[in-house]
C-alpha cells in the first residue's frame, strides 16, 4: 500500500520522535558519573521535551488541508504504521540504541552517537518530505528539520569541550 501524509501526520511522528529522544538522553544521563555530563545530557532531554512542545504546537496550527485525509483507511492502519516508523527509522532516540547504552559508555561516544541519530533524523525528514503533497503542508517538515540542525550544532559544541 501507498501512503502519502499530510502535515498533521509528520507531526505526530516527531512527536513520538522527540519523546524518544528525551528517553534517550535521560538513559545516558542516568549511565554517566561526572555531575558536568549528567547535567548535559538531561538539558538535552529537556530541549528535546522543548522540540516536542513546540512541534504540538506547530501541528495545532496547522489549516485544516493540512490536516486533510490523504488516504481511506477504515482500518486506522495509518496511526500503526506512523508509530512503527517513528520507533524504527534509525534516527534519533531510536528505543534500541538507548538500551545499548552501557555505564562505561564514554561522553563523547554518546555524543557521535546523538550526533549520528540527529543526522539520521534529519535524512529521514528530508525522505519523508516526499511523500507529503505540497498542499498537505510540505513546507512545514523544514521547520522540524531546522530544529534538528540546531541540536547538532549544539551537540557538536560540546563535543569540541570534550576535546
Amino acid at each position: 500500500m501507498s501512503y502519502n501524509f499530510n502535515a498533521d501526520e509528520i507531526f505526530a511522528v516527531a512527536i513520538r520522535i522527540e519523546e524518544n529522544g528525551a528517553a534517550f538522553y535521560r538513559k545516558a544521563a542516568t549511565l554517566q558519573k561526572e555531575a558536568e555530563n549528567q547535567k548535559f545530557l538531561n538539558q538535552l532531554a529537556k530541549m528535546e521535551d522543548n522540540h516536542k512542545t513546540s512541534f504540538e504546537k506547530m501541528k495545532k496550527e496547522l489549516s485544516e488541508m493540512e490536516k486533510g485525509s490523504t488516504v481511506f483507511d477504515p482500518e486506522e492502519e495509518l496511526g500503526l504504521y506512523l508509530t512503527a516508523m517513528a520507533d524504527t527509522h534509525g534516527g534519533e532516540g531510536d528505543p534500541k540504541v538507548a538500551d545499548s547504552l552501557t555505564e562505561n559508555q564514554p561522553m563523547k561516544d554518546i555524543l557521535n552517537i546523538a550526533i549520528g541519530l540527529e543526522k539520521e533524523s534529519i535524512l529521514f525528514y528530508l525522505g519523508i518530505k516526499n511523500l507529503l503533497p505540497p498542499k498537505y503542508g510540505q513546507d512545514k517538515i523544514d521547520d522540524i528539520i531546522k530544529e534538528e540542525q540546531k541540536h547538532i550544532a549544539q551537540l557538536n559544541t560540546f563535543l569540541k569541550r570534550l576535546n
